[in-house]
């Protein structure tokens, strides 16, 4: 049986010294047109394929957004599966960016669907919106816990329109503390040997010291952060909610998307050499902001 998802993330982040994780977010409007015609099936797969063969030197953790292969149809969620597998293949993890939230056999089906495995995507964790309340994550920790794979919750966004009801005080604490309060039972059940939980909270770099606050009351969870980059946060923003582990600070993973798929200068290659020689520079640059944000 493979190790718990929190202990393959860690070690993973330990070995690239860095918590860089990938996200791969594919904009019909900037993937170049060396890759295939533009808003093609064709160019979609050449670029997923040409960011998965150079973001495992950099970082332990892709994470896809399932919202920019859907449109493709059925051929953009084949193209995501792909990447998905070539990605594992090349010894990343693989966190589905899928934000699924419902109830019942509802629940369960989209729990097969992401985590399961084939027909199901099969990847080591996804995200997950608890506004359904507790029942709504259930089926997907069960999967988890069986098949060691991870969780990770909403809990604090990085986008502006998180104020509107994250911070809605509920019994004298604002919303996003009581949802981490009430999943936080659960996180035990994906614990690790690192001591660290695979039952993530996606915790937005844009409030470091919600960050901080939310590590007191989800000590042993896996921070999965959003909005380092092209929102604005600083790397040392986004390593906020870590704590001193081997190496540094640890603690999860800190996606960039837009920084390391559409730096300017990949924008402007004209062949495929110089634009794959942009992107190593984008993601080894992101990989030594938040290496030397952990060593401070």
């Amino acid at each position: 049986m493979s190790a718990r998802f929190a202990d393959r993330l860690i070690e993973g982040v330990r070995q690239k010294n860095s918590p860089l994780c990938v996200g791969l977010d594919p904009l019909p409007d900037r993937i170049p047109v060396f890759f295939g015609e533009p808003a093609s099936v064709a160019a979609l797969q050449n670029f997923c394929q040409a960011i998965v063969e150079i973001a495992p030197k950099h970082a332990a953790v892709l994470k896809p957004q399932a919202g920019f292969f859907e449109p493709f149809g059925p051929e953009g969620v084949r193209v995501a599966m792909q990447a998905c597998a070539a990605a594992q293949a090349r010894g990343m993890l693989v966190l589905l960016d899928a934000k699924r939230g419902d109830i019942g056999t509802t629940a369960e089906g989209y729990a097969r669907a992401t985590l399961g495995a084939p027909p199901g995507f099969n990847v080591d964790c996804v995200t997950v919106n608890p506004y359904l309340g507790k029942d709504s994550i259930a089926p997907f920790l069960t999967i988890a816990e069986r098949d060691n794979k991870g969780v990770a919750v909403l809990v604090r966004t990085s986008n502006p329109g998180a104020r509107d009801l994250q911070d809605l005080q509920v019994d004298g604490a604002p919303l996003w503390r009581r949802v981490a309060e009430m999943f936080a039972p659960e996180t035990d059940r994906l614990k690790g040997n690192s001591g660290w939980s695979g039952l993530m909270s996606v915790a937005g770099a844009t409030y470091p010291e919600e960050a901080r606050a939310l590590r007191e009351t989800l000590p042993t969870s896996l921070f999965l952060v959003p909005g380092y980059g092209a929102q604005g946060a600083s790397a040392r923003d986004a390593v906020a909610g870590f704590v001193r582990g081997k190496n540094g600070l640890e603690g999860g993973v800190v996606s960039s998307s837009r920084a390391v798929l559409y730096p300017p200068t990949a924008q402007a290659a004209k062949t495929l050499a110089d634009w794959r020689i942009a992107i190593d520079a984008a993601m080894a640059q992101s990989a030594a902001e938040l290496r030397d944000a952990c060593a401070a």
